[in-house]
């Protein structure tokens, strides 16, 4: 590494002794340390992202105005007035954003020309930085007339609509990504220099702003920079920012203002300000202590999970406010479910694992993951969703051209640039230590290096999951001796949908599993909280093989939801599966009912051509059911005829052009109510 970037280092640990961090009773195998196999699912969209999202990303902050925004700011003028030519204050983030996924992807394609094009960029974004460190080129650009949600002041509107640390927080996350790919401190400079202004002037002391972010996403970015740096001053920060949220002149569901956060107990308002405060909340009990927060996460947490999250994963029933709904509000069609908030959720039980190294947030995070996530950016990693229904007429109001279909970029841009910084980050959500005990979370082909009790354990993983439950670990060095896997057995495979009774399956099977160490069963009756452990002092060339029955099933939501009433949806491992007109088109999908009895068969290797992008053809495992068709007879009375069903993975809908999609199926006629 450069001289530079060793004296860093000196400092931090210096830095991190003298700052007495507790952090997460669980730590995260960092992204750095995992390579995803290049053919495998994951591996694809890594691949997608490399040469598709991002250098799109990238190509969007230049067309349009990113760049020039920050050069403006560079010079400022009067005669500029702001609001004229940019979008929104957050447009910086499109930037940082894009420079963070950029460096989550330079860890598994290195490339000298992408680090040199960072480096420049770097140059602009720091030319616009003001001598204090203030960088918000809103402001800059020209104070007298800034953009028309800045205020007249700094500060004055951060409650309301400024974003001044929602940019703040996307910049130091950003930064510290950059910081870990590269060794470079070039972009953490610039973001410590604008935390250290927001410390300064952001705060309960005489002469601060005694302010909160209206768009949360600090306090995990200064959570995150303490644990780089060891300054406290920076967890502090981010404490101050949850801890006076609800106390100051702003109270509001929409922004979870209504109440000091300690006495929130149910996930309400924007659903993505909502899952990013919730992290924060999760990062900064960890890191001070706070049992008050932990009480607070757990109590939205089960709020979430038992009343407010889709099937798929994802989050926030109302297009008004992008808002979580009431308890058990969980429409399908007008469903909102943005990316953006999928991608908090993720973050959000991430966190809760490593607080409780318990299974079931892993359960939730990967639900989310190969569902309501993904199905936000097309697999060939160049069209995107805002919103994700789960019900579709190929109608919808806010595309131009009245259809619903992905877009190559939105002129608020955050869920394209959300997911350009997410999915090459998934390789840090794989695995897990704590002590002597190895975390395997997330089935993906892999090889990794971990370390445990300060010894390295080199790991390399074959599976094809999620289209089969076969992986076989290999163990290629061991120099910690006697350790334990902790191998995550899925709610699904154990009969659970989801923690909480919000969903169950409906099908009367009961799916297995096997774990075997270099052929010898390992027995299921030590499982807890969800893992199965498997201890010895491993050897180079030792294989833990587990195997997991992969049969569809059948889901009932509770009769709680009543969206859901009378309606069954399939799944089969961690894939939600639809039915779309494109594979249906002879049935009107909105009549068809799916019978208890219905016979249900794998189909393999569905070959999908995606129209609505490069016209690239890829393949997914499928689902055939027997269905019966509803139609009104001549009498009035309604007829059933039999007819063949084909149901594909949920992310994978909406490749083939706008047309009717449905997850949730009639099951019997009270579904029709809907």
């Amino acid at each position: 590494m450069k001289q530079t970037t060793i004296l860093l280092l000196m400092l931090l640990l210096a830095d991190a002794g003298r700052a007495q961090t507790q952090g997460y009773p669980v730590t995260q195998v960092p992204f750095t340390d995992v390579k995803i196999s290049a053919q495998s699912f994951w591996g694809q969209r890594l691949k997608a992202a490399c040469d598709v999202t991002i250098p799109l990303a990238f190509g969007k902050c230049l067309t349009e105005g990113r760049y020039e925004n920050f050069i403006k700011a560079a010079h400022p003028s009067r005669d500029y007035d702001v609001s004229t030519f940019m979008g929104f204050p957050f447009d910086d983030t499109d930037v940082y954003k894009t420079i963070e996924g950029a460096s989550y992807i330079l860890q598994t394609y290195p490339d000298r020309r992408l680090e040199t094009y960072i480096d420049h960029v770097l140059d602009t974004i720091a030319a616009a930085q003001e001598p204090d460190g203030y960088l918000y080129t809103a402001r800059t650009i020209n104070p007298e007339r800034p953009h028309r949600w800045s205020g007249k002041r700094r500060w004055e509107r951060e409650e309301e609509l400024s974003h001044e640390l929602y940019n703040l927080g996307h910049m130091v996350d950003a930064a510290c990504a950059h910081f870990q790919a590269t060794g470079s401190v070039k972009f953490l400079n610039i973001a410590r220099r604008y935390a250290d202004c927001v410390v300064r002037e952001v705060g309960p002391a005489a002469g601060q702003a005694t302010v909160v972010p209206g768009h949360q996403i600090a306090e995990i970015a200064l959570a995150r920079l303490y644990v780089l740096t060891g300054e406290k001053r920076y967890i502090d920060e981010a404490k101050y920012l949850l801890d006076y949220r609800g106390k100051t002149s702003r109270r509001s569901a929409y922004s979870q203002s209504h109440l000091p956060v300690v006495d929130q107990k149910e996930a309400v308002g924007h659903a993505v300000r909502a899952g990013y405060m919730y992290a924060g909340m999760a990062d900064v009990a960890a890191l001070t202590g706070d049992s008050a927060f932990i009480r607070a996460i757990d109590a939205i947490w089960a709020n979430i999970t038992g009343r407010k999250l889709y099937l798929t994963g994802g989050v926030g029933a109302r297009h008004a406010g992008e808002a979580f709904g009431d308890n058990d509000e969980l429409p399908n069609r007008t469903a909102y479910n943005e990316t953006c908030a999928a991608i908090a959720q993720v973050y959000l039980n991430h966190r809760m694992f490593l607080l409780h190294g318990d299974s079931k947030y892993v359960d939730v995070l990967e639900r989310t993951l190969y569902n309501g996530l993904i199905s936000g950016m097309s697999v060939d990693g160049g069209k995107f969703f805002y919103p994700n229904p789960l019900a579709s007429d190929g109608q919808y109001k806010f595309n131009a051209d009245g259809t619903l279909t992905r877009q190559p970029w939105f002129g608020c841009a955050c869920c394209p640039s959300n997911l350009c910084r997410f999915i090459p980050s998934v390789p840090g959500y794989v695995y897990a230590v704590r002590d002597r005990d190895l975390f395997v979370n997330l089935f993906l082909a892999n090889t990794a290096t971990v370390r445990i009790a300060g010894k390295e354990v080199v790991l390399d993983v074959q599976t094809a999951y999620p289209w089969d439950g076969d992986i076989a670990l290999r163990i290629v060095r061991n120099q910690a001796g006697r350790f334990t896997l902790k191998i995550r057995i899925p709610g699904w495979v154990r009969g659970e949908v989801l923690p909480g009774d919000l969903y169950r399956y409906c099908d009367g099977r009961t799916p297995g599993y096997t774990v075997t160490l270099n052929g010898r069963p390992v027995s299921a009756d030590t499982l807890r909280k969800g893992y199965l452990p498997v201890t010895a002092s491993f050897k180079r060339g030792d294989v833990i093989r587990i195997h997991f029955d992969m049969e569809p099933r059948m889901v009932k939501a509770d009769n709680k939801v009543a969206a859901d009433r009378g309606r069954v949806a399939l799944e089969r491992g961690p894939i939600v599966y639809c039915a779309e007109e494109a594979d249906n088109g002879a049935a009107d999908l909105r009549h068809v009912f799916l019978p208890r009895d219905s016979r249900l068969t794998v189909i393999p290797d569905k070959a999908i051509r995606n129209t609505e992008g490069d016209g690239q053809v890829f393949k997914v495992t499928a689902i055939g059911a027997a269905g019966q068709l509803a139609r009104c007879s001549a009498d009035g009375k309604l007829a059933f005829e039999d007819t063949s069903l084909t149901f594909i993975p949920y992310y994978a809908w909406n490749h083939r052009g706008a047309g009717i999609m449905q997850v949730w199926m009639l099951q019997d006629l009270s579904g029709m109510e809907e």
